[in-house]
């Protein structure tokens, strides 16, 4: 009576740890599928967020330029101020886009921090949104001319 009994009670503990062994493998396997749908989630998102951003910065950085264009334009030229240029804009490769004129007639303290933030913020967007351009240099001018207070450059 004693041997039937271990022998009922070994093929319950064998029928129970197979049973615990195959629940733990599909537990497992739930796991690995589950992790693997979120992490190509979780990579779909990121990208999203990355171009969500870069199309956000891209609407700001070209806010921000019409207004310091804005604030450039309103300068005047004549005999009391005088005309200077700033490198304006940073490309992908390194250096300006382009050099932005204005005279002392405007508070250029305001109009150079705008400037410097504005460039900083675009270096900023070029690393993250991996930005491409050609890398030609502005060539900067020599002097000026002043027609219509309007600072006319001379290369």
């Amino acid at each position: 009576m004693y041997v039937a009994f271990f022998v009922f009670k070994r093929n319950l503990f064998c029928k129970h740890a197979s049973t615990v062994k195959t629940l733990a493998m599909k537990t497992f396997n739930l796991f690995l599928v589950l992790t693997l749908i979120l992490s190509l989630t979780t990579s779909s998102c990121i990208e999203d967020d990355s171009d969500s951003f870069c199309d956000s910065q891209l609407i700001y950085l070209s806010s921000l330029k019409a207004n310091i264009e804005g604030l450039a334009a309103t300068s005047i030229c004549n005999e009391n101020f005088e005309c200077r240029y700033i490198a304006f804009g940073s490309k992908p490769c390194g250096g300006p886009w382009e050099f932005l004129f204005y005279t002392t007639s405007i508070d250029t303290m305001e109009l150079e921090n705008l400037v410097a933030s504005y460039n900083a913020l675009e270096a900023d967007y070029n690393e993250n949104c991996d930005a491409v351009s050609d890398c030609s240099t502005p060539i900067p001018p020599i002097d000026f001319s002043c027609e219509n207070n309007q600072c006319i450059p001379i290369y």
